[in-house]
């Protein structure tokens, strides 16, 4: 709940504080601890980036020690590190490790079946903690990009719409960690049919491993194709399946 005065006796937790444990490893802490209910006060702003100075919970993985106390007091204030200085200083190897081994993907998928799902990226991947969000999946009339829900079974003041959920994954997965045999294309073609098959939607930002023509059926390309038409787009930017296909 948001509130604009903190009742007495409150505890008020600035979670953004760079000597702060990192926020998913606050929550785990509790859940561990047994305890039934715990109420702090988050500043907004700080809930709103309660993942940005882990990265989410990637940077476990590139520091290991970087949520020990001592790390945290001495040099969490050069946390997070730009994504694009990692990236400049990375050598070909890690490159390639990353891109086999670390899957970064969100999928949206109908909330209805979450438990199956969750078995899903459990068996494919397990990898934990996993970025769950609810959605609201709107009709458009084919007027986006996303294909209209096909069970739009609530609506609000802005419309018709099916509960979604995005599920995002980012880490390596555990037969990576257990040091088991792990290819990354046929796991992550496994997955994306699974998204497929069930009205699902892969997130725009990541690498894909399906065919363009499984990528044309997951998506609404007729309205696409159309504004591409109507703004002489075709010649000046490439399509959307070339930027995310990048491997295949």
């Amino acid at each position: 709940d948001l509130i604009d005065v903190i009742p007495a006796g409150g505890v008020v937790n600035e979670i953004g504080r760079f000597y702060k444990p990192w926020f998913y490893k606050h929550v785990e802490r509790i859940l561990c601890s047994g305890q039934e209910k715990v109420v702090e006060f988050i500043p907004v702003r700080d809930y709103y980036h309660r993942h940005t100075r882990s990265i989410f919970w990637e940077l476990e993985a590139i520091i290991p020690i970087g949520n020990h106390p001592l790390f945290r007091h001495t040099l969490g204030w050069l946390v997070p590190p730009k994504v694009s200085f990692l990236k400049l200083t990375q050598t070909e190897g890690m490159q390639r490790t990353y891109e086999d081994l670390h899957a970064a993907q969100d999928m949206l998928l109908p909330m209805k079946s979450l438990d199956e799902h969750l078995e899903c990226f459990d068996r494919l991947l397990g990898i934990y903690p996993l970025w769950l969000c609810p959605h609201k999946h709107y009709k458009t009339e084919n007027r986006s990009f996303l294909k209209d829900p096909p069970e739009a079974d609530a609506k609000d003041a802005s419309g018709e719409y099916q509960m979604y959920v995005d599920i995002g994954a980012y880490g390596f997965p555990r037969a990576v960690r257990e040091k088991k045999p792990f290819q990354m294309m046929p796991t992550m073609r496994a997955l994306e049919k699974y998204v497929l098959d069930r009205d699902g939607f892969q997130m725009l930002y990541a690498d894909t491993f399906q065919t363009k023509d499984e990528f044309e059926r997951m998506f609404n390309h007729e309205h696409y194709f159309a504004m591409r038409k109507k703004y002489h787009a075709e010649e000046a930017f490439g399509l959307i399946y070339d930027k995310m296909a990048l491997r295949l």
